[in-house]
């Protein structure tokens, strides 16, 4: 057999590059004997360098990469050529969105908003109620989540839909985890000081994800695994309402089915009293000396997970107060109400104060079975078991992770569940740094930066070397020229549920990013992203819904979206999504240099 020098042969590119040659060909066979196919110009025989990257300087690694980890999607681009002024009035609006919308706010928009707020209010008293026994608290307590969080959210918060209050599975774990070691029943004052302690580590927990923009730690929670989670939880507290339904008294509150319907056959009935008014504050309630301290922050931050949890399953915002989080129940009946800003949670906040102030006592009234089955209703929708049945479809591993997490909540505990929706392949590992996490602070830094390398993969800019088909990193290859009109980007990793969220992210700022260098320079408008798929080797269902989101993002803005080299596997899992679908009309290429020629092509013919 004979030796071949690996040579390109190349079409005319010459309505994207600086050159209008062609490249020869050459090929050697056993005798030695070369076969040169001629150009229209000169040939040539020399391989294009293959050359290291440019010399970058530590500081400036360090730099490129904290903007990668912290700011992918570059929050102060809007400071961009402003003046002094105007950068400050952009500065209090991005951290009190209320400035945006307040100054137009309209009698129209206060009528949507009065009737949604009354509405979502409703729902959120008994909900208030329900929820802090489901925590063994005083009913009271649970309408304070529903009365000062939205007021906080409304100055701070950003989604008009959303209704922040408290929430089933969050309220319920707390109450399991701090009633295992203290008696709500025997040391009534103690278990407060521990809840409200506890409350106080979850919200400083949220805080500082989002202040330090750590975010990216909850990517790491499979849409799985979550799926399997919610549903096990959803039965388990719905379980858990039997008590309420039954007039059941004595019965357990362990959150395992078994505990759960063994309570059902050996219990009677029961009921309880409100008391109306509003409590001073309880800063002198809070617990920080004593043994219980490392319960109460390992509850509290075990708490503030889960209810980021809960809102990564629901598409709602991450931001939290506390056992409050937004709601997806109250987030559903406020969109439906027809709500037009926040101001609707302004108005259930007045709402439930009025309740507190005077109506308190009505509620005396009100009967187990019904709070019960206000729970139950608000928590059976987080059983989506066609989001199950897809998981089947398109990964089974996928949907194994699924089963694990939901058998795990059904017959272990929620604490479990929630190790193994935060980790599928590692629950023990997880469990032992959650017991001993300031022991085994080591151990937490190795998986941090596991998680860093994870959940923020590289993307570069491609460019086209002159008079080739190949292309490679801008900043690698110095004589690379950008494609007018083209933006080509390389995701140098698999696409899943770590980094899904991230790449949607990081590809909208590349994307914004072209289009001002593009303004400031004075050229050809954007008009197609290419998405080099050659390192993608895998995608989960997650990675799947990325893309799919990508294409609806591009087709807002009137961009086109192509992808490049799929390998197999990737290929099929689109398929199986039927997302492929919305590729199939220029939207799926061999290579980049058959995406810009075909592409270019179709632009020269429009009319």
């Amino acid at each position: 057999m004979g030796t071949s020098l690996n040579r390109v042969e190349e079409e005319d590119y010459s309505s994207y590059t600086n050159s209008s040659d062609f490249i020869s060909i050459s090929l050697e066979d056993n005798n030695n004997t070369t076969k040169t196919a001629t150009s229209t110009s000169k040939s040539s025989s020399e391989l294009h360098p293959v050359c290291l990257p440019p010399h970058v300087t530590t500081w400036q690694k360090l730099n490129h990469r904290l903007r990668e980890i912290f700011f992918p999607d570059d929050p102060l681009h809007i400071f961009k050529d402003q003046s002094w002024r105007r950068k400050l009035v952009l500065a209090f609006q991005y951290v009190f969105p209320i400035l945006r919308w307040a100054p137009h706010y309209s009698l129209s928009l206060f009528r949507s908003d009065l009737i949604a707020g009354l509405t979502i209010a409703s729902l959120a008293i008994p909900q208030g109620i329900s929820y802090a026994k489901l925590a063994n608290l005083q009913p009271i307590i649970g309408l304070y989540s529903s009365f000062v969080p939205p007021i906080v959210y409304s100055v701070l918060g950003s989604s008009r839909h959303i209704g922040i209050g408290p929430v089933s599975v969050a309220s319920l774990v707390m109450g399991t985890m701090l009633d295992g070691e203290v008696s709500h029943s025997n040391k009534k004052d103690l278990y407060l000081e521990l809840a409200f302690t506890s409350t106080l580590f979850a919200g400083l927990f949220q805080a500082s994800l989002g202040i330090f923009r750590l975010g990216f730690i909850i990517d790491f929670l499979s849409k799985a695994t979550l799926i399997g989670f919610m549903a096990g939880a959803a039965v388990i507290v719905s379980l858990q309402q039997l008590k309420g339904l039954l007039g059941i008294t004595h019965f357990t509150s362990d959150m395992e089915l078994i505990p759960v319907l063994e309570s059902v056959f050996n219990s009677i009935k029961e009921i309880g009293h409100l008391p109306k008014g509003v409590n001073p504050t309880s800063e002198n309630k809070l617990y920080f000396h004593g043994p219980h301290l490392q319960l109460a922050i390992k509850t509290g931050i075990i708490t503030g997970i889960l209810s980021l949890t809960v809102s990564s399953l629901t598409l709602i915002l991450k931001s939290f107060l506390t056992i409050v989080h937004g709601s997806f129940s109250r987030s559903a009946v406020n969109y439906n109400a027809g709500a037009k800003t926040i101001f609707s949670n302004i108005v259930m906040a007045a709402t439930v104060l009025v309740t507190l102030l005077f109506l308190m006592p009505l509620f005396h009234y009100t009967p187990d079975f019904v709070l019960a089955a206000i729970i139950i209703t608000a928590v059976v929708g987080l059983v989506d078991y066609k989001a199950a049945l897809r998981l089947w479809k398109l990964d089974k591993l996928d949907f194994v992770a699924c089963c694990c997490s939901f058998f795990g909540v059904l017959f272990i505990s929620v604490q479990i569940g929630l190790a193994i929706a935060i980790s599928f392949d590692s629950i023990y590992s997880i469990t032992q740094i959650t017991d001993t996490f300031v022991l085994k602070s080591q151990v937490g830094v190795s998986v941090f930066k596991i998680i860093l390398h994870v959940t923020r993969p590289n993307t570069v800019v491609l460019g086209n070397i002159p008079g080739t088909q190949i292309f490679r990193s801008l900043n690698h290859y110095e004589n690379a020229t950008r494609v007018p009109s083209f933006l080509i980007l390389s995701i140098e990793s698999p696409i899943f549920f770590a980094n899904s969220l991230y790449l949607q992210e990081r590809i909208s700022r590349w994307v914004r990013g072209e289009e001002n260098r593009i303004r400031e320079n004075n050229e050809s408008a954007l008009k197609c992203v290419i998405l080099d798929m050659t390192a993608v080797t895998a995608i989960d269902t997650s990675g799947i819904d990325a893309i799919s989101e990508l294409k609806k993002n591009m087709d807002k803005r009137s961009l086109q979206l192509a992808l490049v080299n799929l390998v197999g596997t990737v290929m099929e899992k689109l398929h199986q999504s039927k997302t492929l679908d919305s590729f199939r009309s220029k939207g799926l290429y061999l290579t980049v240099g058959e995406a810009v020629d075909d592409l270019s092509s179709s632009w020269k013919h429009w009319p």
